[in-house]
């Protein structure tokens, strides 16, 4: 008989190497080049043109970001604090219960990576998921980064803040198609964040935090009692997500299109990194659980005896006799 002790630790000497030198090089990467899409003119943006009085981009100019309804600080405090306190928490009552219950066949082992070092399955657990969710974030940011300085597409309130002098460019017609990269005479601060619409970063960030955090809750947390509760709270999740790209439209900031195009993108990579650690979600399956066609695999086969049919035997006699 093995000791449970024993049962439940497990070797590994590579978990520390691969942590070091192969995700956190993976990670410190991509903080990178958030860092240089976000706060550095290392990439810049696509000057696309306008066509003279368009109407599209021609809506009242909303202020800053900082006077929106929900302000990136606030955006950026929910997106990046909800996530890690609901994990945590999450991942401790698990433990917790399943330490109570002594449910050591749903748990994960724990990692002995020397003579002395144990990594217990709370931590391993804990930093999986928020390292996910973190890499995640940033991937986020850097495609919705890569969109708007590529693409260069133009806010609805471009046109106001550009201040375009029209009787200098010519413009005798709406159809007119204007491509001067010199055309505004706004301020260019301005001008710049107004270039940078498609996609929204704000709808982008924040459906992918609901969809992550509702994937997790939905597959991780497994106890009973919680079959309103969870679905209550995951769409409340993805309300406040909707809400942001609502009031992203209503205050003139975005199209529909670039919330539409964010959604996608927040969307896509929640969903992306939850099917490559689709078993990172899941406990451990015990022996005796299996697939009902596992056991009818394994189930021995029965022969019975073969007993002869009367017709058959009638049959066979009055054919005998017809002969």
């Amino acid at each position: 008989m093995i000791p449970s002790n024993i049962r439940q630790t497990r070797e590994s000497y590579t978990i520390f190497p691969c942590f070091t030198f192969v995700e956190m090089v993976i990670m410190a990467g991509t903080v990178m080049l958030a860092y240089y899409f976000e706060y550095t003119d290392t990439f810049t943006v696509n000057v696309q043109g306008f066509f003279c009085y368009d109407s599209s981009y021609s809506k009242p100019y909303p202020g800053p970001d900082e006077s929106s309804d929900i302000p990136p600080t606030l955006l950026f405090s929910l997106v990046a604090g909800v996530p890690v306190l609901v994990i945590i928490v999450g991942e401790t009552v698990v433990f917790c219960l399943q330490v109570a219950t002594k449910d050591f066949e749903n748990q994960e082992k724990t990692i002995l990576t020397g003579d002395c070092c144990y990594i217990n399955p709370l931590v391993r657990r804990t930093v999986r998921f928020l390292g996910i969710y973190t890499f995640g974030l940033f991937a986020t940011d850097i495609f919705v980064n890569a969109g708007q300085v590529v693409t260069g597409n133009l806010a609805p309130h471009f046109l106001t803040v550009c201040k375009p002098n029209y009787t200098a460019l010519g413009c005798q017609q709406i159809t007119q198609f204007i491509t001067e990269a010199q055309a505004c005479t706004g301020n260019p601060d301005i001008i710049i964040r107004a270039r940078k619409s498609f996609p929204s970063k704000e709808a982008a960030l924040s459906v992918y935090a609901a969809m992550y955090l509702a994937m997790y809750i939905t597959n991780s947390i497994k106890a009973k009692g919680t079959r309103l509760a969870k679905p209550v709270l995951c769409l409340g999740l993805m309300c406040f997500a909707l809400l942001t790209g609502i009031n992203r439209v209503a205050e003139y900031r975005n199209h529909w299109s670039d919330v539409i195009a964010g959604f996608l993108i927040g969307i896509s990579i929640a969903v992306f990194l939850v099917i490559c650690v689709v078993n990172n979600f899941k406990g451990r399956q015990s022996e005796t659980e299996k697939s009902p066609i596992d056991n009818l695999a394994q189930m021995p086969t029965i022969s019975i005896p073969r007993v002869e049919s009367p017709l058959e035997k009638n049959h066979l006699t009055a054919f005998a006799e017809v002969t």
